[in-house]
């Protein structure tokens, strides 16, 4: 059972920099998808960021540019770099695992491809 935990959530004034991380403990794949969601009050989850086990990114359109996926794969470790970070990037930012052995550029941006999701960390973005 892979379960996801992600740290280094909290609060920052707009145009600045947080990074997020994620333990994946009891992973083991070797061809894998992993990413970044987010979820908004009463909204749907949505995606990020997501990396593969060769380095391929992809990126949702709002954040390209301003926030970096990368991974420690020896640590089993996701990361989130956001930069110039604005107030409607306010959200709980969770990490998350697909059983998929690639990121599907049609489908990796949606919650449905993935098969663990951690608890959740806090990103509040003031003014």
């Amino acid at each position: 059972q892979v379960q996801p935990v992600e740290s280094g959530g909290g609060s920052v004034q707009s145009g600045g920099s947080l990074r997020l991380s994620c333990t994946l403990r009891g992973f083991t794949y070797n061809r894998y998808c992993i990413g970044w969601f987010r979820q908004f009050p009463g909204k749907e989850r949505e995606g990020v960021a997501t990396i593969e086990d060769d380095g391929d990114t992809l990126y949702a359109d709002n954040v390209q540019g301003r926030f970096f996926i990368s991974q420690d794969r020896a640590e089993t470790k996701l990361f989130l770099e956001m930069n110039r970070l604005k107030t409607e990037d306010t959200a709980i930012y969770y990490c998350a695992a697909s059983a998929a052995t690639f990121c599907h550029p049609d489908h990796a941006l949606f919650a449905g491809y993935y098969a663990f999701f951690g608890q959740g960390t806090q990103v509040t973005v003031s003014p």
